[in-house]
This record gives structure tokens, sequence and C-alpha cells, in this order.
């Protein structure tokens, strides 16, 4: 919205600038760079929604507006007054002809982030103020339109919002990497995932979704892992192995739309060849685990029948293609216990690992839902499970059990192949890794 002050002149933000051309405009921010020329100044000015830059020329402002910006620190905040000029070579296509300058507050000299390279390490350590830089501030708002597009997808799609609890009694997907709490005495968990619990919430709504934190106490040191990080989970009551699929794949699709129409100033920002993301288009590519195997056996992997994959072998089977694939039907030995197996092969489950292009791996882990009461009963007795614990869950398979389905998008390792960056450490705002807690 645009206010107006008492002098007239309309206050605006940086995204919204454009709205203004040849009119006089204030906005509010912080000074991200200055450079001087003689009797003009160049201040590079970031007020949260975009960057722009304001021209100081010494014979259009006042004496004290052009002295006051020669004294100016890097992040000290400021409002400034100025004519919005249009100008192609700028990043936002406009810079501001200044009229004047007003400090707000004169940030402490010494900033840590200066206008060089730094290291990874030093730049995680200052994460609060590495996302002010134009890169960061770019990926954060890509994060922000997919997982807007993801809730606009569902939720006109008749999904209904269902939030799981975060504290639980029980894995989902094996003990070895939960976080363990002490509850009131009892031991509990970080949540590994919501999934359990949407299943109860799709028999009562037919189509459910949650989107929270959840945490795995995994020691890895990789580009793709997180130990607190970002899920969207859709849980559908009637819907198929097959339904599944298709639903990812629109997804997906509109996702990655929605992020070239929305954000294409951020994408140029990060430097994305959007050329490869034009052509995530439904539907996508199929390979069963059968196939899978082989491609990584062909490519030089120790891999046999009844492994799982690992990040080497799905980047290797991934750049193989130049949009999404499906790897399908997983041996049942190495997925969860609540996969259906397939009746024509009981050996394996109704699943599938979505990877995507251009090397970056798995970005979706879905299944059909065993929904038999005997079978699911005797999944959970051969994972040494304890069936006092999940008696809740079978009560869904008493009580009006149906096909049902779902699956579970990461939205750290979704925005960092839509972004093309090495690391998911940058795609969320505050990282929990192996050997990192703060900031």
């Amino acid at each position: 919205m645009t206010i107006k002050g008492l002098s007239m002149v309309a206050y605006t933000t940086i995204s919204k600038i454009g709205q203004y051309k040849d009119q006089e405009v204030t906005i509010k921010g912080w000074l991200y760079n200055i450079r001087s020329s003689g009797k003009i100044h160049f201040l590079q000015v970031r007020d949260g929604f975009g960057f722009i830059q304001c021209v100081a020329v010494k014979a259009e402002v006042r004496e004290e507006v052009f002295d006051l910006c020669k004294t100016l620190t890097q992040e000290s905040s400021i409002e400034v007054r100025g004519i919005v000029r249009q100008d192609e070579r700028a990043p936002s296509g406009y810079e501001l002809t200044t009229t004047s300058v007003k400090l707000i507050h004169m940030a402490e000299e010494n900033y840590p982030i200066t206008h060089k390279e730094h290291g990874i390490e030093f730049l995680m350590d200052n994460r609060h103020l590495w996302l002010r830089t134009p890169r960061q501030h770019a990926i954060m708002r890509i994060r922000a339109e997919i997982t807007r597009a993801c809730r606009e997808f569902l939720d006109s799609n008749d999904f209904t919002l269902i939030e799981p609890p975060i504290i639980t009694p029980s894995c989902c997907e094996g003990t070895s990497n939960l976080f363990k709490i002490d509850y009131f005495g009892e031991s509990a968990y970080l949540t590994q995932t919501g999934q359990l619990y949407e299943e109860a919430g799709a028999m009562a709504f037919g189509k459910v979704y949650s989107f929270g934190p959840t945490f795995r106490a995994e020691k890895h040191k990789t580009r793709r892992h997180l130990n607190e990080f970002w899920m969207l989970e859709p849980e559908m009551a009637f819907v198929d192995f097959e339904g599944n699929l298709e639903l990812q794949e629109n997804l997906i699709e509109y996702i990655v739309k929605s992020v070239l129409k929305n954000k294409p100033a951020e994408l140029k920002a990060i430097g994305r060849d959007t050329e490869k993301l034009e052509n995530v288009k439904t539907p996508f590519y199929r390979l069963s685990y059968d196939d899978a195997v082989k491609m990584a056996q062909e490519g030089g992997f120790d891999m046999q029948w009844g492994d799982d994959f690992g990040a080497p072998e799905e980047t290797y089977i991934a750049e193989k293609y130049d949009k999404p694939v499906f790897i399908t039907r997983y041996p049942k030995k190495v997925k969860a216990f609540y996969m259906k197996e397939d009746p024509e092969r009981p050996e394996v489950v109704l699943n599938a690992d979505l990877l995507a292009p251009e090397g970056y791996g798995e970005i979706i882990g879905g299944s059909q839902r065993e929904d038999n009461l005997e079978i699911l009963i005797r999944r959970i007795e051969e994972e040494n499970l304890p069936k006092e614990i999940y008696e809740w869950y079978l009560d869904l398979r008493r009580f009006g059990s149906v096909p049902h389905s779902g699956f579970g998008l990461g939205i750290e390792r979704s925005a960092a192949w839509i972004c093309g960056l090495e690391h998911v450490r940058e795609t969320i705002p505050f990282a929990r890794i192996l050997n990192r807690i703060t900031p």
C-alpha cells in the first residue's frame, strides 16, 4: 500500500518503484554500498524488498545532504527522497535522482561483511548479516515463492491444512536418526515426518497437507543434508500409486512456472539458467528401481539389487535427464514399513523417489500406503517396532480403511535445484547442520 505523508510525497518500496516513474517518492532502508565520483555520490540502498541506486549530485541537493552522504557507513539506516528515473542498465530498471537524505541510524564502522570475498564458514558465522546481501536476498525470495506456490496449488485443489505434532512418541522411518528428548520423564522424539498424522487427517478430510519443520539426526556432511528442514506433506484418501505420481508432477510443474513468472529478477540476480527450468513440463520420466540399478552399475558404481541409492548414484542418474525422473518400486527392505507391497511383486513396494535434473537428486519421496491391517501389523513386527505405540495408527485400518497415498517434498532441496545452488545451507535462513547450531 502506498502511504502519503504530510508533504504529499509518496512513500513506496523499491519493488513497486516502477509505478512512480518521473515522480518524487520516499524510500526507507539501509545503505548497502556507496561510491563517489567527484561531485556525485552513488548510494546503493536496500529496503528488504529490493535494491536501487540513488544518485546524489552536489549541485542538486543541499550542502548538508551531500556532506551527510560522505559520512554514511555501510548498513546505516536512512530515508531517501528522490525522482524515479527509468534506467535500463539498473537491475530494477530504475534509479533514484536524490533530492534529500535523512539519517535514521548511523551504523558502527567495521561492518563484518564487506564488499569482498569471504570464506563460507565466516559467512555462516555471520548468517544474520549475510542474509542482507543481494544474492542471499534473492534466494530467500525464491524460497518464499516456492512455499507460496505449494500452498496455493494444494489449497486450490481442495486440500485442507492439518498441522501434525512436532513432539512424537514413536519413529516413522527408523530410530537411528531421531533426536531424542525428555518429555516429563518419558522418552519422546522430534518428528522425522508428519506423515502418520496426515494419514489420520486424510481419513477425516479426504485430502490434507502439512507444512512445517522436520528433524533428522543424521551425521552427514553432504551438500544435500540438513538436520532441521521444512517439508510439504500431502496425503490423499482414495488415491493410488499412479494418481500420487500425477499429483507430484503437476505440483512441481506449477512451482517452477510460478518462480519463473514471479521471480525473474531474483533468478537473474543469482545467475540461474532459466532455459533448463522452462523445460520442466509434465509428464516426467519414469525409471524402475531395477533399471536404475543397472544404470548405476554401468556407470561404475558398486551397487547390487537391494541396495539403496546414495547421493553419488542419484546424481549420476539425474544428470542423464533434462527434467525430473521418478525411480519407482524399491525393495521393501530398504523402505519404511508403511509402504504398500506391490501385489504383483511383494518384494518391492509402490513407492517412488523423484530426482531433480542437473544432478540435484531426490526432492520428493512418496508411496501408496499399506491399507491392509494384517500386512501392516506383519511389517511392524518385521521391523521390530513397538506395536503398542502404533495402535492408533492401526485404527485407521480397522475403521474404514481405503487406498491412500502421499509424499513429502523437501523445500530446501527443491530450492537448491531451482536456484542452481551448490549447497542446501544457502536455502534456509539459519542452517542446522552437523557442525553448526549458531547463529
